[in-house]
């Protein structure tokens, strides 16, 4: 009997990173940092793994990642339809952090977003500031806090980022 595996290949990433969003807690600041990205899913299928670039961290715990429905229009995030954790450590500097995700399905032209959250940790996540006066045109960046839990959306930053369908 011959068994296939299932595999996968990044249906959209933005891998520019020229800066640092940090997500997490730290400890002379009492409130949580978040960050996410919306993105317009290019073709159906199903997700299997986010990954984010982990520039560094400064303090190791666990890290969050929720997987969302997202309205664009009301920038709205709907209830989490998959989630992973990792617990990230020292020497998990510089390098691809990949979710494992259960396999969730999405739709071509829907737009989707991924949050990442951690109590315990202080992470910094790559990302890119736009070069030039056009922004990013397959989503936002989302940056939040325990203080502003509706956060604010950034079209000109993005995440460093890849989203993989199964094929």
């Amino acid at each position: 009997m011959q068994t296939t595996k299932q595999s996968s290949h990044p249906i959209l990433s933005q891998t520019e990173n020229n800066t640092t969003l940090w997500i997490g807690h730290l400890q002379t600041d009492p409130n949580d940092h978040f960050a996410g990205q919306t993105f317009k899913c290019p073709a159906d299928g199903q997700v299997n793994n986010i990954q984010v670039f982990s520039s560094t961290v400064q303090q190791p715990g666990d890290v969050g990642l929720t997987l969302h429905e997202f309205d664009t229009s009301s920038k709205t995030w709907g209830p989490a339809i998959g989630d992973a954790t990792m617990f990230l450590q020292k020497g998990d500097d510089a390098r691809w952090v990949r979710f494992c995700l259960q396999p969730v399905s999405l739709k071509k032209d829907a737009t989707y977003g991924f949050r990442l959250q951690s109590d315990n940790a202080l992470i910094g996540i790559g990302e890119a500031a736009s070069h030039s006066k056009r922004p990013f045109d397959f989503g936002k960046e989302w940056k939040g806090a325990s203080n502003n839990e509706k956060g604010d959306y950034y079209s000109y930053f993005s995440l460093a980022f890849k989203v993989e369908l199964c094929a």
